[in-house]
């Protein structure tokens, strides 16, 4: 009997959860999963989710003390908001959770730094593994060289909002643990660009994915490939093989309830006897390969821009949460 297309992406491929949805993580089992501020924004606002919602901001409320002001309160329990759910994702998962440093820090190496080894230090409180948390941050070249420095200190990196050839090389260069190259997102821009439709293969997204990891096995960088941002399971099966694929709900579905053969597309062995240039890299190189690339360019911008609105969306939430829940939280701080 064929197996579904997610039994067999499995046997050569680790599959990863694209959702901040405990329901969902339970019913597919991924090896690992990552979550996003859109996601974590959407999931805060679900019914199931509100208790730990109100646990959190009652608890930041409490470290901060009446006298600090709503926004103040959100901005706290948003940082917090995203360890808890880590910490309620790892108790599912056998693998390892992503956990974003606040985007609006993307091109600040020092800052980037400082919100990653306090996230890193929350869940060293927990009593949380450091080799079960992932510090998700822009491929900025402020954010390759701040994850190069995190690494050195054993704080592993998932590098994301990836489109271009020379951001990959950097973070193999900076010996990161992990990259997540967006491919749903550079298909966007070239149907947007080129007015054309993709499929399969000549996809852009998997054509750029594929690249780069033919480009890391040829060289053995350490550095393992996520592709991510799927817009159909077409590109999920064009890259079977992958180190990692992190898939949402809807596709997972999609790939369990479909059986087809599924080929390896992807191999290090393959990719070792490719005829592919080095590319020497540095932050010259970097930024005149970036600003050639639009694509890249325009895709790590908008990303950036996305992500921050979701953060400060997700904060003005946690503030109309707060002061919903004021009245009954008063009370309660005063008879601790």
């Amino acid at each position: 009997m064929t197996k579904t297309l997610l039994e067999q992406l499995r046997e050569m491929t680790k599959v990863v959860a694209d959702t901040g949805d405990f329901e969902s993580i339970l019913r597919f089992k991924p090896q690992d999963s990552t979550t996003n501020p859109s996601l974590i924004t959407a999931a805060a606002q679900m019914p199931a989710y509100r208790s730990l919602v109100d646990d959190v901001l009652k608890s930041a409320k409490e470290e901060l003390g009446d006298e600090a002001s709503d926004k103040d309160v959100a901005k706290l329990a948003f940082k917090r908001l995203a360890i808890e759910f880590g910490k309620k994702i790892l108790a599912i998962v056998p693998g390892r959770v992503s956990t974003e440093v606040d985007a609006r820090l993307s091109y600040d190496r020092q800052a980037t730094m400082q919100q990653a080894r306090e996230i890193i230090a929350e869940y060293d409180k927990a009593g949380v593994s450091r080799d079960r948390i992932l510090i998700k941050i822009a491929s900025t070249w402020e954010g390759i060289q701040a994850a190069k420095q995190l690494e050195e200190e054993g704080i592993h990196c998932n590098l994301t909002l990836l489109f271009g050839m020379h951001q990959a090389v950097a973070c193999a260069e900076a010996k990161v643990t992990l990259i997540s190259p967006f491919v749903g997102r550079i298909l966007d821009w070239y149907k947007k660009d080129t007015g054309k439709d993709y499929q399969g293969a000549d996809d852009p997204g998997v054509k750029s994915v594929t690249a780069i990891y033919n480009y890391f096995k040829k060289f053995g960088y350490k550095t393992v490939v996520m592709g991510a941002s799927f817009r159909n399971i077409g590109e999920i099966t064009s890259l079977a093989g992958c180190d990692l694929l992190t898939i949402s709900p809807k596709l997972l579905e999609e790939l369990d309830s479909t059986k087809a053969d599924l080929p390896r597309k992807l191999s290090p062995e393959n990719a070792k006897t490719m005829d592919i240039q080095r590319i020497p890299m540095d932050q010259q190189t970097f930024e005149r390969m970036h600003n050639e690339d639009r694509m890249a360019h325009d895709k790590l911008t908008e990303g950036i821009e996305g992500f921050s609105k979701s953060l400060h969306e997700l904060e003005e939430l946690l503030a109309h949460r707060l002061s919903e829940i004021g009245a009954s939280t008063k009370p309660e701080l005063a008879a601790r």
